[in-house]
């Protein structure tokens, strides 16, 4: 593995290892550690009690962050008829049906998130599966990227809406801003986050279920977050 530089290295002393941090002293403490030149990502990563080999112990789902992500999300809609025009008049970046599938298709992929309505998801099933899936932009009903309400779905996904959902190795990793954010609204975003984590807790999950969590911006060092306040 390559040795982090003399920056990394300065950064990283910044950070008592021996200690967890409150989100409240990590939050404060970003501005200190991201010093690229441009707004870095902040994003928190759990380690769960759950055996991500059972399918009944995967943790999936979405929350709104009510101070967003601080990052433009591009959306497309897969839909037809009248609601081509409400998605579009809801902030879709594109939206279309079979025209746009085929697009998709033939390698149009300038977008973060896809929604699309019911009576559309066979030909996205057929034709977009094995490309979108990979990606994990296949849109799903779990993930609230699928129903009949298009405005809703564009609404909230360009409002800050993220999904979640563990790694092969147990492991949730997401956003919850950017370093240029008040510490308060990324402290905000997080207590979001570990919320709807919670209550995505499956049933068969036994013990401690947030083990670990820490907190990093996307060239800066990790921070140990204490877990006194989750379960």
């Amino acid at each position: 593995m390559p040795k982090h530089g003399k920056r990394y290295r300065a950064l990283e002393g910044k950070v008592d290892r021996d200690k967890q941090y409150t989100i409240e002293e990590a939050a404060a403490m970003v501005k200190d550690i991201a010093t690229a030149k441009f707004d870095e990502t902040v994003e928190v990563h759990f380690r769960l009690g759950i055996d991500p080999r059972k399918s009944d112990q995967n943790v999936r789902g979405t929350v709104s962050l009510p101070h967003g992500t601080g990052r433009t999300v591009r959306v497309v809609v897969i839909t037809k008829g009248e609601n081509v025009a409400a998605a579009e008049a809801a902030g879709a970046d594109v939206a279309g049906g079979d025209e746009l599938i085929e697009r998709i298709a033939g390698g149009f992929m300038d977008f973060d998130a896809v929604v699309a309505t019911p009576d559309m998801m066979a030909s996205v099933g057929q034709k977009l599966a094995r490309l979108l899936g990979p990606r994990g932009l296949l849109p799903n009903p779990k993930s609230g990227t699928v129903g009949p309400d298009v405005t809703g779905m564009v609404s909230s996904l360009k409002a800050g809406r993220i999904e979640f959902r563990n790694d092969k190795t147990g492991v949730i990793h997401a956003p919850i801003g950017k370093a240029s954010f008040d510490p308060a609204n990324l402290s905000a975003n997080y207590a979001a986050l570990v919320s709807a984590l919670e209550g995505a807790k499956p049933s068969s999950a036994k013990g401690v279920f947030i083990r670990t969590v820490f907190m990093t911006t996307t060239m800066g060092p990790s921070i140990p977050l204490s877990l006194s306040a989750q379960s």
